[in-house]
């Protein structure tokens, strides 16, 4: 009888677990925060906003509907911190640090889930490179810590330093974004030490952890493997396309990099590039930036960063595959070719896919903002715009967490809409990979007669 009830009982898929599992989080996160004991005095947090800015942090994008400095206490910002660390590691990886710290025993199932999570190709050693995730994730922070800790003591007292050091060492790993200053990063913005910082944060964060296990392992171009290759050049090349782009649109904007001088104009430029790679910072605001400024801030974050980090957009990778697709179709070949390898046909389907499913979930976001929050957004000399809709349904879905200004202004149905496509942007790519990856194809039993159409 008992065998008959465990054979009966419902089982999920890897997917589903994952996607539970951080609905999970966000709901006790969502209790946490909307404690009065995680408020300052006077303060009071709504249940929708405990449930938008829980999803925000376990998401790690960074939008926020209040200020989380002059809002939370120490307890709830230790909550939200918290929750960053738990979004940016990642279910299966939280999971894995709690059976190693009880001396569970990791059973099959859950290697399997650990497998999706990772987007490993096999479940060998998945443990080990679970226990390599973490171990570098926390030294990575801690030397982030320490160096903002450090340089923070110029600006505020030593215990505050710190607290602020390891806060915002944490926020930018994760490519989180959220800040204790009310101001972003704003007020440093002539202080390159702590922008590069930060920036050197958030690339490592977005760079995946497979990528940072294979150049610790490696340590030489030649012997990377090609995911490595490609993350590093795409990496490099919009780093660099994206600084140089916004030194040239913004260089004389009198809101922006206009004031600064050329070297922190230079800085605040590079970080802003980095910042857009799903990351929430800001240097300089976004509001007031150039609508062909704003333009590559959307490309960027629908960019992202790459597979296995802790950002999100459709991924480095992905848009090399269409890029490599594209240049193997223009010089008439079948097969995809990059650094002497041959990429197999599936991965352009699905990288296709993602990026497609991402295309329609950001414009019918930007859509359905433009309903809702036509009478609630800004001033009415000022209404909200396209540029304002899809930058923030962009940032949402790429978890990136910059804004400009449409997101304290939400009504209740855009923070949820917001919340929702926070969440989506943090499972579905991943869900929506592993299902691709997952699929056998089989042959039909009926072949059907094949027909061309016409393209382009």
């Amino acid at each position: 009888m008992a065998t008959e009830q465990r054979r009966r009982a419902p089982s999920f898929t890897p997917p589903q677990v994952l996607a539970l599992g951080f609905a999970l989080l966000i709901l006790v996160g969502t209790i946490l925060l909307a404690l009065p004991v995680a408020h300052e005095p006077g303060q009071r947090l709504s249940v929708v906003d405990a449930l938008f800015m829980a999803t925000s942090a376990v998401c790690v994008t960074g939008l926020a509907v209040v200020d989380v400095a002059t809002t939370f206490n120490t307890f709830g910002e230790v909550v939200m911190m918290l929750l960053i660390q738990a979004g940016g590691f990642g279910i299966m990886s939280l999971s894995t640090m709690m059976f190693l710290l009880t001396g569970r025993r990791i059973g099959l199932q859950d290697r399997l889930l650990m497998q999706e999570a990772l987007g490993s190709f096999s479940i060998s050693g998945v443990v080990k490179q679970t226990r390599t995730i973490i171990a570098t994730t926390l030294v990575i922070e801690a030397v982030g810590a320490a160096l903002l800790s450090l340089r923070f003591l110029a600006y505020y007292p030593p215990g505050q330093a710190l607290y602020f050091g390891v806060f915002h060492a944490i926020s930018a790993f994760n490519n989180a974004g959220f800040d204790l200053t009310s101001h972003s990063l704003r007020i440093f913005n002539r202080d390159p030490f702590i922008l590069l910082v930060v920036a050197g944060l958030i690339v490592l964060g977005g760079l995946g952890f497979t990528v940072l296990q294979d150049i610790g392992r490696q340590r030489r171009w030649e012997r990377f493997a090609l995911q490595t290759r490609i993350v590093l050049i795409v990496t490099g090349g919009l780093l660099a396309a994206g600084t140089l782009l916004i030194l040239a649109l913004e260089y004389g904007n009198p809101a922006t990099l206009g004031p600064l001088p050329v070297p922190d104009k230079f800085f605040n430029a590079f970080f802003t590039s980095a910042t857009f790679r799903t990351a929430g910072f800001e240097s300089i605001s976004m509001g007031k930036m150039a609508h062909a400024a704003l333009l590559v801030a959307i490309v960027l974050m629908y960019i992202g960063a790459s597979p296995g980090g802790t950002g999100g957009g459709i991924k480095t990778t992905t848009f090399a595959v269409i890029i490599l697709a594209v240049r193997a179709t223009v010089r008439g070949t079948e097969e995809i070719q990059v650094m002497g390898r041959r990429l197999p046909r599936e991965l352009l389907d699905r990288a296709i896919a993602i990026a497609a499913m991402a295309m329609a979930i950001i414009v019918v976001v930007g859509g359905l903002l433009l309903v809702t929050e036509s009478h609630v957004v800004s001033d009415p000399g000022n209404p909200v715009t396209i540029a304002d809709v899809l930058f923030e349904g962009t940032s949402a879905f790429s978890t990136v967490g910059l804004t400009t200004g449409v997101t304290p202004h939400l009504s209740i149905p855009g923070r949820l809409l917001i919340a929702l496509t926070m969440y989506i942007g943090r499972i579905g790519p991943l869900t929506a990979a592993v299902a691709l990856a997952q699929r056998r194809r089989e042959r039909a039993h009926i072949e059907y007669p094949e027909e061309r159409v016409m393209i382009g």
